[in-house]
């Protein structure tokens, strides 16, 4: 089982903070579109991707009890 954290503007929109999923042997992309889909989350594709607090790319793949986490662009002044 995996745990997916969501950040920001996609915690809002997802109205949850995280969920669990299992998603091992699944590449970040497959994550993401899956994601996308169930919580209509139409801008993750635009977000940062960690990986157990390292940043990962979307052909990384998640392996057992991976924490995913989703982070959106944020802009400041």
């Amino acid at each position: 089982m995996n745990k997916i954290l969501f950040f920001a503007a996609l915690q809002e929109k997802a109205g949850k903070e995280s969920i669990e999923l299992d998603v091992s042997g699944k590449s970040v992309k497959e994550v993401k579109e899956f994601v996308a889909l169930e919580y209509g989350l139409a801008k993750i594709n635009e977000s940062m991707t960690a990986i157990n607090e390292e940043f990962a790319a979307n052909d990384d793949v998640i392996q057992e009890n991976d924490v995913i986490a989703f982070i959106p662009p944020v802009s400041g002044g």
